[in-house]
Formats: structure tokens, C-alpha cells, sequence
């Protein structure tokens, strides 16, 4: 029994592993950060946010010293299923930590 999670990601209860809602490939355990299962590209800020304002001899966008973007993608079928804004050098995050045991219990599962 799968249960949609996000617009892209799913937990399979009986495997107990985070699946793309998409294309149904296993990512990793539910039991772990499903990022770690994913494909992770760093977008140069220049791509994403290009100079807002300019004259008077600046431009402003974000600032690549203070932010960067990672963008998660599944590794089968290339669906970008998360992206976030970090400080250089911050850990991944942890956005998304379920009760498996209970989850699988409330579906019947455990």
C-alpha cells in the first residue's frame, strides 16, 4: 500500500521505502532522509534568480557567499521532486520524518 506523501513522493508501507509518485521507483528507506535517495544538482543562482534590479551601478540577486539552491530529482525518471535554499556548508535538511510503525498501523499495515 503506497500513501502519497508530496506532489512527487510516496511511502510503500508493505516495503517500507520512499517511492516517486511519479514513476514508482524505490528511493530509499522510509526510515531514512529521502533525499539521500535522490539525484542532487547545485543550480548556480545566476540561473535561477537573474539580476532584479539594475543601473546605477549595482544589480541585485541573491547573494552566492550567503545561499545556495539544491534541487532533488529521481534518479529513474528525472522529476524534480524537492529544491531548497541552504547556506553554504548546511547540511541537507530533514524535511520530512514519518512514524513509520505507526503510519503502517493506522493503515492496517503493522
Amino acid at each position: 500500500m503506497k500513501v502519497r506523501i508530496t506532489e512527487y513522493l510516496e511511502i510503500d508501507l508493505d516495503h517500507e521505502k520512499w517511492t516517486c509518485q511519479r514513476c514508482d521507483h524505490a528511493l530509499i528507506s522510509a526510515r531514512e532522509n529521502y533525499k539521500k535517495g535522490c539525484v542532487v544538482a547545485e543550480r548556480p543562482l545566476e540561473e535561477i534568480h537573474p539580476s532584479m534590479v539594475e543601473g546605477q551601478g549595482y544589480s541585485f540577486s541573491p547573494d552566492p557567499d550567503y545561499c545556495r539552491i539544491l534541487e532533488f530529482y529521481c534518479p529513474e525518471c528525472g522529476v524534480m521532486i524537492e529544491n531548497e535554499y541552504l547556506p553554504p556548508g548546511h547540511p541537507i535538511t530533514h524535511d520530512v520524518e514519518l512514524d513509520v510503525d505507526l503510519l503502517k498501523k493506522r493503515h492496517g499495515r503493522g
